[in-house]
């Protein structure tokens, strides 16, 4: 069944793509952030609801004002510090809570999801420049003091969701200048239970490739788990914050070595079979 309606599902998606095109160039220059995290989020959520798949929001609860617009400027923003699998996990993550991402500037390139991302705020890191993270991290520092939400695939590359890579510690430094919380979040794909690997967009797989995986999935779920937040109290330095965080998430997870595991018959709070 999902093979014959990935056709169909296809088209509908890249009609969604133009859709969101249309809106970077004609509506984008004359809104604000807020205007444009709401259509951002809104926007994501049919993009995922159009693959087949669909996302479930878990772990702390969040305040209704910030999952609608992703920004509190009442108060310091918050860095988040995710795993990553997919392309679909910028638009997971945005489905839940409307973010800035710090992202490769090969992102930007992409056949028009690139622009769709740049059109919603993201911050390009070119790692081939000298000053590139001194750079962002200014550019960091000021939008957390807007309120801002930031997240950061903080592998720096993306794996099939069956391991967690050493988590940089870099960009962890301007939330530490302005005290902002850092927030672990947990990215896991499953198909009917078990952990899946057909979002995974990894080693020298295309972007239509990838696409066309996710079409045939079979009731693709991603879970976007907002993890309990690390304070500036909690750990002595921006290398601990990382670590903590991957830790976390590791045990979001049941991720201990490169482990495949059925997450229907494991309780990923104590790793033991239900």
């Amino acid at each position: 069944m999902q093979r014959l309606l990935a056709p169909f599902r296809a088209l509908l998606f890249s009609a969604h793509v133009l859709l969101g095109v249309a809106i970077v160039l004609v509506i984008f220059p004359f809104a604000g952030q807020i205007a444009r995290n709401r259509i951002n989020s809104a926007w994501s959520c049919v993009l995922i609801a159009l693959t087949g798949a669909r996302v479930v929001a878990s772990g702390v609860a969040i305040s209704a004002n910030l999952k609608r617009d992703g920004i509190d400027p009442l108060s310091t923003g918050r860095l988040a510090l995710a795993n990553h699998v997919s392309w679909m996990d910028i638009f997971a993550i945005n489905a839940v809570i409307p973010s800035r991402f710090i992202a490769k500037a090969e992102i930007g390139q992409w056949p028009l999801l690139g622009m769709l991302v740049s059109g919603g705020g993201t911050l390009y890191i070119d790692r081939g420049r000298r000053h590139a993270v001194a750079a962002m991290n200014k550019t960091v520092r000021q939008h957390l003091k807007l309120g801002e939400t930031i997240v950061v695939f903080a592998e720096g590359t993306t794996t099939d969701g069956s391991e967690l890579l050493p988590f940089h510690a870099n960009v962890i430094a301007p939330a530490l200048d302005v005290d902002a919380a850092i927030w672990p979040i947990a990215i896991r794909y499953t198909e009917r239970g078990k952990r899946s690997s057909a979002a995974a967009f990894i080693g020298e797989m295309g972007l239509f490739t990838s696409l066309a995986r996710v079409l045939v999935a079979d009731q693709l779920v991603v879970e976007v788990a907002v993890l309990a937040p690390i304070l500036n109290s909690d750990a002595v330095n921006r290398h601990a914050i990382a670590r903590a965080a991957r830790t976390a998430i590791a045990q979001h997870l049941c991720i201990t070595e490169r482990t495949t595991r059925d997450y229907s018959s494991v309780d990923c709070k104590t790793g033991q079979s239900r």
